[in-house]
């Protein structure tokens, strides 16, 4: 009994000390729309005709061979011949110092 005592002692600051970060969902990303990246099943082709040529092409991985595509604002990875993902890039929101501190 002593002991779970000592032991709840030790770690109550812990969780004392936690906070909860929140980020809404809906804000993130707002600048590109998922509607306007490639869809799955979309061809190499079709891709291209639509997005242009990417920034970076990687060469095939592993098997089914597995390419990807990087543009400025999202990657497109390929099986074969077809989309199987897109994926928006990660861009960090700098915030103004003079709000934060308010």
């Amino acid at each position: 009994m002593h002991r779970f005592v000592l032991l709840l002692a030790l770690l109550a600051p812990t969780v004392l000390l936690a906070e909860t970060l929140t980020i809404p969902v809906g804000s993130q990303g707002a600048d590109l729309d998922e509607r306007n990246l490639p869809h799955k099943g979309e061809s190499k082709r079709s891709v291209l005709e639509r997005f242009g040529l990417a920034d970076e092409e990687h060469a095939p991985v592993g098997q089914p061979p597995i390419t990807r595509w990087d543009y400025r604002e999202f990657s497109v990875y390929f099986e074969y011949d077809h989309v199987i993902n897109s994926v928006r890039h990660h861009r960090a929101r700098h915030l103004d110092p003079a709000k934060e501190q308010q």
